[in-house]
């Protein structure tokens, strides 16, 4: 089934005006900066509303493409575009997305696209208006829900990162029995101020607790008794009793990795093993890799020293910059822009990256180099690491990996989304598939598959 289409050029349907210098801006400011890159900031100011759609105008970006669904700046090196009818805006976005605007810029020295090029484009378009809507409508929905679960992964992330510190960095739980027992307490009170501060909640909370849900309120008791009430000098300042100084290179296995020659084809071409460099973090927005821009052959992985890495192995990026970090969800071979953790003595996986996230400063404080900063496997295993006892390890392992397991099936959610958004997305601007056939085509992607 297919769209009616009609040719036109860019002008009869979109208006299209330079930005202007970015005013001062602000972190608290309501409204966002867009450059060509996208968005740089906030501000106090706009000069263009919402439903703007945002082109690079020069530059390395000269050519991308953005929306914005609220009033907002946009910078001097960025085009502003508004449709004539703003009810297919999001259409719009997408098409010009599409389109590969970098193929119409001009200049070599420096990269330009004018407003003059733009309106002269020519396209095909669904002819009716409501067909349009509809379009960017469907479109945005996989965006969205892509959003959704970013939204989701952050706050799981700060769970997870709220636990490690309250427990291994700050040691509340610690702390706290030893007020309970320094006001005079008994070993009883401080257990349960162990449990509150742990669980975040109230006396009669946990009470409540302790007869609605009697199971939950037993482990969070036995995970409150895992915790000492009293606290030890060590080399660096006072820590729980019972718990040691190490270092991190003595706990995980550190290591590196390599790139086999780009020039040898029997390295590269056809390769089913995932490699990857410190590029597919940076374009990471959660902290889990399920899948590498590269892959490499078994010829290829040959030549890679630590060979393919497990499952669960803590990725760090060692230069350009330093502090890149995610847990491997797959398989991986890893260049020479990683140090890579492997877990397997008594630190967790979980542990360990929330370690690393909690100590960042530090690392890259013991980095070094002229061109760019780089921390070398030496300098990062010597790191000094406060070890708390295995069982204790354990629990904050067992809590914090059902928030991962989330966080990996919401990544992965949103890669089949994009890859399906993205095959729909050129049939539906050709006229090749209408929206109606799109929506069945999604329907039953969605159905569980026959037993």
């Amino acid at each position: 089934m297919s769209t009616e289409l009609i040719s036109a050029q860019l002008s009869e349907y979109l208006r299209f005006k330079n930005g202007k210098s970015s005013p001062d801006r602000d972190d608290d400011a309501p409204f966002p900066v867009y450059g060509s890159n996208g968005l740089i900031g906030h501000a106090d100011k706009i000069n263009s509303d919402q439903n703007t759609i945002i082109i690079g105008r020069v530059g390395s970006y000269c050519g991308s493409v953005h929306f914005s669904d609220k009033p907002c700046w946009v910078s001097d090196n960025a085009i502003i575009c508004t449709s004539k009818n703003p009810e297919d805006s999001l259409f719009w976005y997408y098409f010009l997305t599409f389109s590969d605007l970098n193929q119409y810029r001009s200049g070599s020295g420096q990269p330009l696209l004018n407003q003059g090029t733009l309106n002269s484009i020519s396209c095909e378009v669904p002819r009716a208006l409501t067909e349009r809507v509809r379009i960017g409508e469907l479109l945005a929905s996989f965006d969205k829900k892509q959003g959704l679960n970013h939204q989701i992964n952050q706050t799981l992330e700060q769970m997870a990162q709220a636990i490690f510190k309250s427990w291994f960095v700050d040691f509340e739980p610690v702390k706290a029995k030893i007020a309970a027992l320094e006001a005079g307490g008994s070993e009883e009170d401080a257990l349960l101020a162990a449990m509150q501060a742990i669980s975040g909640k109230g006396e009669a909370e946990l009470t409540r607790l302790q007869a609605e849900q009697p199971e939950q309120y037993a482990e969070l008791r036995a995970t409150a008794e895992l915790f000492p009430s009293a606290m030890q000098d060590s080399e660096l300042g006072e820590i729980p009793e019972g718990w040691r100084v190490s270092h991190i290179g003595d706990e995980v296995t550190v290591v590196g990795g390599g790139t086999p020659s780009t020039k040898n084809p029997d390295f590269w071409e056809s390769g089913e093993i995932n490699w990857t460099s410190p590029k597919d973090l940076s374009n990471l927005s959660d902290k889990v890799l399920v899948k590498t821009e590269r892959k490499v052959t078994e010829a290829g992985l040959a030549k890679i020293s630590s060979g393919l890495l497990p499952v669960d192995t803590v990725l760090m990026s060692s230069r350009a910059p330093v502090g890149y970090l995610a847990l491997a969800k797959i398989p991986v071979a890893v260049n020479q822009g990683y140090i890579a953790m492997k877990c397997e003595k008594a630190l967790s996986p979980e542990f360990v990256i929330q370690w690393c996230a909690a100590h960042m400063d530090e690392i890259k404080s013991r980095a070094s180099g002229t061109t760019f900063a780089e921390i070398s496997k030496k300098n990062f295993k010597i790191i000094p690491l406060v070890m708390p006892q295995e069982s204790l390890i354990s629990a904050y392992s067992k809590q914090v990996s059902s928030l991962y397991e989330a966080i990996e099936n919401n990544v992965r959610e949103s890669d089949t989304l994009a890859t399906l958004r993205d095959s729909l997305l050129p049939k539906l601007l050709s006229g090749e598939l209408s929206v109606t056939a799109a929506e069945n085509q999604i329907a039953e992607a969605a159905e569980p598959a026959d037993v």
